[in-house]
């Protein structure tokens, strides 16, 4: 799906909503954790091209080297490229142990469903935990790296993990529309030829894989609600309304 007809005018356009916004909220610093995917890769560079302080964390933490490798060098990359942009890296695998066998949770598996999935959700809120310690400590705000179909289509982010950040400059973005924008911007061409994945598993499984559908038939169904990634999208979108919508709040 691709209805951006001139990409140097979206960038142009996504950079001045990020400046607009931080000059009304007077925020001195963006925030940014750097996966080695290119959601992450397009959201920080969008924000070194703000020119505001930019910091952008690499956080590896019991996930796949080459997602790591990835994104320890794209982050060097982009400190070195911007003035000023930061780069942070933040190796959160000894914490994360400790925090799991304290709790006596860990069972060493990864499945889809029960502790493997609680830990899994867990390593991404302790990567939003380090965002908005950096952040706290900048008067910064931590900037969202979800595109449209994990956000506002099957729900495909952890609740107050990657889904907890203060603003979402691509979340209107379908994912073929963000590799495009990263093209233009000039993204490293592993990170755009990378199986998109959330880099919560030692295996890195891929997002597709997980969904169990192409992001291109899920934009599709998105857009026109036929093909086959419909039933697909209409399950996931069920399943995680909750993290969708506002908490639910009993009223008197």
């Amino acid at each position: 799906m691709n209805r951006i007809e001139d990409y140097l005018e979206l960038k142009l356009n996504i950079v001045k909503w990020i400046r607009e916004y931080a000059k009304k909220y007077k925020i001195k610093s963006l925030v940014v954790g750097v996966s080695g995917g290119i959601d992450s890769a397009v959201v920080a560079t969008l924000c070194a091209e703000t020119g505001m302080p930019t910091y952008v964390l690499s956080m590896p933490l019991k996930s796949s080297t080459k997602n790591d490798n990835l994104s320890d060098s794209y982050t060097t990359y982009l400190e070195n490229n911007y003035e000023n942009v930061t780069k942070i890296r933040i190796d959160l695998g000894s914490v994360y142990q400790t925090f799991i066998t304290t709790f006596d949770l860990w069972t060493g598996k990864d499945e889809y469903t029960g502790s493997g999935l609680a830990n899994a959700n867990t390593k991404s809120r302790m990567r939003m935990v380090t965002l908005y310690q950096v952040a706290g400590s900048t008067g910064g705000i931590v900037v969202g790296t979800g595109n449209k179909v994990e956000d506002y289509g099957v729900g495909f982010y952890t609740k107050y993990g990657d889904g907890g950040v203060d603003i979402a400059p691509i979340a209107d973005l379908y994912k073929t529309e963000v590799w495009e924008l990263g093209k233009h911007l000039g993204v490293d061409q592993r990170i755009i030829d990378a199986p998109p994945t959330d880099g919560l598993w030692d295996d890195s499984r891929t997002d597709e894989t997980q969904i169990g559908a192409s992001y291109a038939d899920l934009e599709y169904a998105m857009e026109h609600g036929t093909g086959p990634a419909v039933r697909i999208l209409h399950d996931f979108n069920t399943k995680n309304k909750h993290k969708m919508e506002p908490i639910p709040t009993f009223k008197l």
